[in-house]
Parts: structure tokens; sequence; C-alpha cells
């Protein structure tokens, strides 16, 4: 069986006082209680160098919010992929609602971001997941299916190496969540979709994010298609992202 993942993103937040002290603080919580679940957290680029010698020794990976769909050159602000493996990076976020939105990332440049994370040897956390609106129009499986497809269609040779997070849109960063049976009726779908791209759908991990905390962690990761969390407001306070950590056995 495989273990459950819990990421933690910071998105933009953080100092390299305060990352120290949170990061002490849930490595305290991880030694004291060993995880029975995999954990990670994605810090701002120019904190993984201070991420990767604070979890340095531990089981905490170290994961990056975004990659470059380009593998070098003159494409000022970016960060390649290679650059992420220099510091140690296992995760990285591709096509979180925020790039899809704010900078107006596809579904084609998502797929090719995982491409790029996947032949540097880093695992993509492909983000997907519908609008309100969307939701509202019963589009929310055409929607999920049609964001998946693209990353399937690019990398369906290597698409078990994946993790997917669903993060209905309307969840993330508002207070509302999906309940655990909206949430496990979109990962079913999910998994069949991945069950017809490969032979090893069950390896795939799928996480839910969208205002996941500490009191609603365990219902959903309870549900038999949820094998983790991706974290964002949760993961700041140490004492939260340890109990969510701990609800995922």
């Amino acid at each position: 069986m495989k273990k459950k993942l819990i990421a933690g993103n910071w998105k933009m937040n953080g100092s390299l006082a305060s990352n120290e002290a949170l990061l002490r603080a849930v490595l305290d919580g991880m030694a004291q209680q060993a995880p029975a679940c995999d954990v990670a957290v994605a810090a701002p680029a120019p904190y993984l160098a201070q991420v990767q010698a604070l979890t340095a020794g531990s089981s905490l990976a170290v994961a990056a919010q975004d990659v470059s769909a380009h593998e070098a050159g003159a494409y000022t602000g970016e960060v390649s992929a290679a650059m992420l493996k220099e510091f140690s990076v296992r995760y990285v976020l591709v096509g979180h609602s925020e790039r899809r939105q704010y900078h107006h990332e596809n579904d084609s440049l998502v797929a090719i971001k995982a491409q790029r994370a996947l032949a540097a040897g880093i695992t993509p956390i492909v983000c997907l997941g519908e609008t309100m609106q969307e939701r509202e129009a019963g589009l929310t499986e055409a929607v999920v299916k049609r964001q998946l497809a693209a990353v399937i269609h690019l990398n369906g040779h290597c698409i078990s190496e994946i993790v997917v997070a669903y993060e209905p849109v309307w969840a993330i960063g508002t207070g509302l969540t999906a309940t655990p049976e909206q949430a496990q009726e979109v990962h079913a779908v999910l998994r069949s979709q991945l069950a017809a791209a490969t032979e090893q759908p069950d390896r795939i991990r799928l996480l839910y994010g969208g205002s996941m905390n500490a009191g609603n962690a365990a219902a959903l990761l309870a549900q038999p298609d949820i094998d983790g969390g991706l974290i964002g407001g949760a993961s700041l306070k140490a004492p939260d992202f340890l109990q969510i950590i701990a609800s995922a056995k």
C-alpha cells in the first residue's frame, strides 16, 4: 500500500527567520512522532537553499512551487528543472490554479512543465480543478478530465510517476471546502482516467487541496481515492500542519 503524501504550499509567504522557526517546529514534531506518510514543503524559490540546508538528513522533502517549461536560455526570471534539482527538490507544483489564473498558464504549458520535471527526476504535482461557475454549470468532470488529459497525452509513457492534486478553485483560500463525498467523487473520476492511461494507476497518488485543515483532514483523508493533501494556509502553522500529518495514517 502506498504512503499518503502531505505537501505544504507556502505560496508567496515566508522570511529567513520565520521559515527557520516553522521548519524547526515541524521537524521537531516529526521527530517526536514519526509520520506514517511522506511529507514535503513547497517554498518560494529564493528560500530553497535554506530549506535544503534545514531539512538535510530528515524525511521532510523539498518541493518547489513552479518550474520553467524551458531547459535553459534567455528566459529572465525563470527557474529550470535542472536548477531545482541542485537544491534537492523532489517535487514541484505545476498548473496551480493561481498560475493558471494570474499567469494565464494553459493545459498545454502545464503538460510541458510536467515533462521538464520528469526529465530531471523531479516528481510533478499536477494541480487541476474547476471554478465555482464551472461546478454550478455541471462541468466539473469535463474540466478536470481535460486538464489531466493534456498531461497524459504528452507524458503517457511515464504518467505513473506523477502526483495529481485536485484543488477546486472555489475552495482555495476561501475557507470553503469540498465535502469528503464531493472530493471523493472527483478523485474517483481521475483514478478511472488514469487507469485507462497506465497499467499502474494505483501507484499515482491523488491529493486533495482546497482549504484542507486540521479540522477536516481526517475525514477527507479517509476517502478511498484520496492519497494525501496539498495544504495551503495551514502549512504555515506548525501545530496545524503536524495535526494534518498525523491524520494521514
